[in-house]
């Protein structure tokens, strides 16, 4: 197992966070964590990477316990990118990207002809290589997007943790960044743990779905499942529905917000 966690909580201060959290993933699945805001997404994505230390439970990355593990070791298995990554703006994707090999190379060694194809691969992946001397502050945001999971990509971390990667991008950025994210799972192999708002977006790319409420899981499993199960409506406190749109497609979440507004709802797909 690439990555598995047992019964992880994490408090901040007396407040609970996130209570009793577990997954398994297989190498190459695509996993998306979905819930209300504050309903520990973020938190478990932190907690796995190793970035917090639980209170409870244990994090793994295969089948060795996270909190034993060095930065540096973890940083060679796992990549993690937050919802907002930070960066000079008149750094270029080469540089950036060259960034992901630090764990390998290290602060005083040159790159060696392993670590320059580490560097092309996650470009040619990410389809940035005719990119690559560009500035950030060049970019559309859905490429700044593909720079950073290219820097990531460059760790050779088989196993990839995202936050929010399609906020604040156009629709059409979303979809350029979450094609990535589906190749990179079956062409590569790479196991994707990513919090996610868009319900629609998540039931379309994940493998299985895992659905946080007030830092507890709600349900675990395939994403036909959670549709048919009635706790998108329950935990989002939303009227909707599921509907099918063609055969071997996922089922599609309609908010059924002419009906909302009619009762006098103050926020569209919202109950009051």
């Amino acid at each position: 197992m690439p990555l598995s966690c047992s019964q992880l909580s994490v408090n901040y201060g007396r407040r609970r966070a996130l209570h009793g959290f577990s997954l398994t993933m297989a190498k190459g699945e695509i996993r998306a964590l979905i819930g209300p805001n504050g309903s520990g997404k973020s938190t478990a994505l932190q907690a796995l990477a190793g970035l917090i230390k639980p209170s409870e439970g244990k994090a793994s990355i295969e089948s060795v316990a996270v909190a034993s593990m060095s930065r540096k070791a973890i940083a060679k298995k796992l990549a993690f990118l937050p919802q907002q990554p930070v960066a000079p703006d008149e750094m270029t994707i080469s540089q950036l990207v060259r960034q992901g090999r630090f764990p390998h190379v290290g602060l005083f060694r040159s790159y060696n002809r392993q670590d320059e194809q580490a560097i092309e691969w996650a470009l040619e992946s990410t389809g940035l290589k005719q990119l690559a001397n560009r500035t950030l502050q060049e970019l559309s945001g859905g490429e700044r997007q593909r720079a950073w999971i290219s820097a990531a990509l460059a760790q050779e971390a088989g196993i990839l943790l995202l936050d929010e990667p399609t906020s604040f991008l156009d629709i059409g950025y979303q979809v350029e960044v979450l094609d990535l994210v589906h190749r990179l799972s079956r062409e590569r192999g790479v196991t994707i743990v990513m919090a996610i708002h868009d319900i629609n977006q998540a039931i379309a790319i994940s493998d299985r779905i895992s659905l946080l409420e007030k830092g507890e899981l709600r349900f675990d499993g395939d994403p036909r499942e959670l549709a048919e199960s009635g706790l998108i409506e329950k935990t989002f406190r939303v009227k909707g529905k599921f509907v099918e749109v063609g055969p071997g497609k996922p089922p599609h979440f309609d908010v059924d917000l002419l009906k909302l507004l009619d009762t006098g709802a103050q926020i569209p797909g919202r109950e009051t």
